[in-house]
């Protein structure tokens, strides 16, 4: 279950409180988080077996035609075309018996692969 505030804006990329403590984590066992600038760059890119497969990479560049979103005290940056499959998408991170890691809760997939790694719309 997601763990969204109930006032959100609808076009958002939105963060849960799990993803934004473990990437909290990631940063400061990288001692980046006292560098100021770093971001999470979600991106959508061609593979797996449902045929889009998500990105997640630690950036402080941004290119002239990303998007910019803070969602949870985390900023979130996109580009035009992967953010057509990322709206109203929320970064989620599990640490269950059936994996651990980040996931995503995409409203906008119509099928994801069985490992969770690939997705269609």
């Amino acid at each position: 279950m997601t763990e969204i505030a109930k006032n959100t804006i609808p076009g958002n990329i939105y963060v849960s409180e799990s993803a934004k403590k473990r990437i909290k984590e990631i940063l400061a066992e990288k001692e980046a988080a006292d560098e100021a600038g770093y971001f999470l760059r979600v991106s959508v890119v061609s593979g797996g077996c449902s045929g889009l497969s998500y990105r997640l990479d630690f950036d402080k560049e941004q290119k002239p035609m990303d998007q910019v979103f803070e969602d949870n005290g985390v900023k979130v940056v996109t580009d035009m075309k992967s953010l057509l499959y990322l709206l109203d998408t929320t970064l989620e991170f599990s640490e269950g018996l059936s994996g651990k890691g980040f996931y995503f809760n995409n409203p906008n997939a119509s099928r994801t692969c069985a490992c969770g790694e690939s997705f269609a719309v």
